[in-house]
């Protein structure tokens, strides 16, 4: 950078410094909060004036509000690494969480707003990111990280489903399109975890990293587009449970057998290290949870499946990247305060909780609900108040970002 960058640097509003400032300090809040709002009107002790019902709301704002927006922080964070140019940042960082910003307001007090309003501005904020992600990429001719853009594209097509079956009365488009953003996060989850994790461990417990087996990722990860591919084009549903049950367990299996050669017993000193492996073993536990109620386990139902990979897989990995990214990105040491532990641990039970406890003890639904909830709002609310400080200072070496 030359001084003239830095100068501008340094008078520059922390917060708009680096993508992953605002949009990890805005989408951790907020999932706190919105956790806390679903929780209390499912207690009955207050109505929200959301845009379309409660229902919609919370599974839309769970994955297009806060899932999103860690996601983008990530990917506008991470593109400067990769590029060697300077990312999203200053006015245009604000224009973008203004835009999110908008949304989620919109989505919350929107039931007397026009539903064009609500639609569009909802909809702008994964395809201006996604623009935003690719000018970097295109300048260097950077081809490897650019299958990212069209992910992003593919969720905003999630989206609009959900959109779209709201406003026509079609809850399996909403379906569709929920269901179908939860296979492209999770893919994508599985895509940077096998990037990062093998190379975490390695650096984060001073042991050699584990190379990948080439054949076993591309099983993997064909075995998770297939199911992608299956679900959003219909087709699964004209398939024999068999088949879908077969694929799901497939993918599970190679999954866990992937995570498995990572060793997750050499990192449980490194709680930003077990947190991670913890997380990513969610998701041949989730797809496991699929096989099953496909091969006729009428108790797992769709919900707590796809919760595995929601509240267990994105909840854990989410919070994990967030500790971890903040830190190094803000250029402190990666030595979170112990009780970051303690929220590690917090979201952890509130995955098993939604998913096992709702799921072996039916009857116990509405405190299984309140527990997870209770835990995953603690968890996130540590985060922010942790990292508060990081995220809104100068980092300390004086470096851009």
């Amino acid at each position: 950078m030359q001084i003239t960058d830095l100068q501008v640097e340094q008078r520059m509003w922390p917060l708009l410094r680096q993508a992953f400032r605002p949009l990890f300090l805005l989408g951790a809040s907020f999932s706190a909060i919105a956790m806390a709002l679903w929780i209390t009107v499912l207690g009955g002790h207050l109505n929200l004036p959301v845009y379309g019902q409660v229902m919609f709301w919370h599974a839309h704002e769970m994955l297009f509000g806060f899932v999103a927006a860690i996601v983008v922080g990530f990917l506008l964070t991470a593109v400067q690494n990769w590029t060697g140019l300077r990312a999203t940042h200053g006015k245009t960082l604000g224009i973008l969480m203004v835009v999110w910003l908008a949304a989620r307001l919109l989505m919350l007090f929107g039931a007397a707003a026009p539903v064009w309003l609500v639609v569009a501005v909802d909809l702008l904020f994964l395809p201006l990111a996604a623009v935003l992600f690719a000018i970097p990429l295109i300048k260097v001719q950077q081809q490897r990280n650019l299958f990212f853009v069209p992910v992003l594209f593919l969720l905003t097509f999630c989206n609009g489903l959900m959109h779209y079956g709201l406003l026509t009365n079609r809850f399996d488009m909403q379906q569709l399109g929920s269901y179908n953003a939860v296979w492209l996060i999770t893919l994508l989850m599985v895509i940077v975890g096998g990037r990062v994790l093998p190379m975490f461990t390695a650096n984060g417990t001073m042991t050699p990293k584990v190379q990948p087996i080439v054949w076993l990722d591309l099983l993997a990860l064909g075995s998770l587009w297939l199911i992608f591919i299956l679900n959003i084009t219909l087709i699964s549903s004209q398939l024999p449970a068999g088949v879908m049950g077969a694929l799901y367990a497939f993918a599970a299996l190679t999954l866990a057998w992937r995570c498995g050669r990572w060793r997750i017993w050499v990192t449980w000193r490194v709680p930003l290290l077990w947190s991670l492996h913890l997380a990513y073993w969610m998701i041949p536990f989730g797809l496991a949870l699929f096989a099953l109620r496909e091969f006729g386990v009428t108790s797992i139902t769709t919900s707590t499946a796809l919760h595995a990979l929601t509240a267990g897989a994105m909840g854990n990995m989410i919070l994990a990247m967030l500790a971890r990214v903040s830190l190094g990105h803000s250029g402190r040491p990666l030595q979170p305060k112990p009780i970051m532990s303690a929220a590690f641990m917090l979201v952890i039970l509130a995955a098993l909780t939604r998913v096992l406890l709702l799921w072996l003890f039916p009857a116990m639904t509405m405190i299984g609900l309140i527990i997870a909830a209770g835990a995953w709002i603690v968890a996130y609310a540590i985060y922010v108040v942790v990292y508060l400080p990081i995220l809104t200072t100068p980092r300390p070496d004086g470096r851009p970002g």
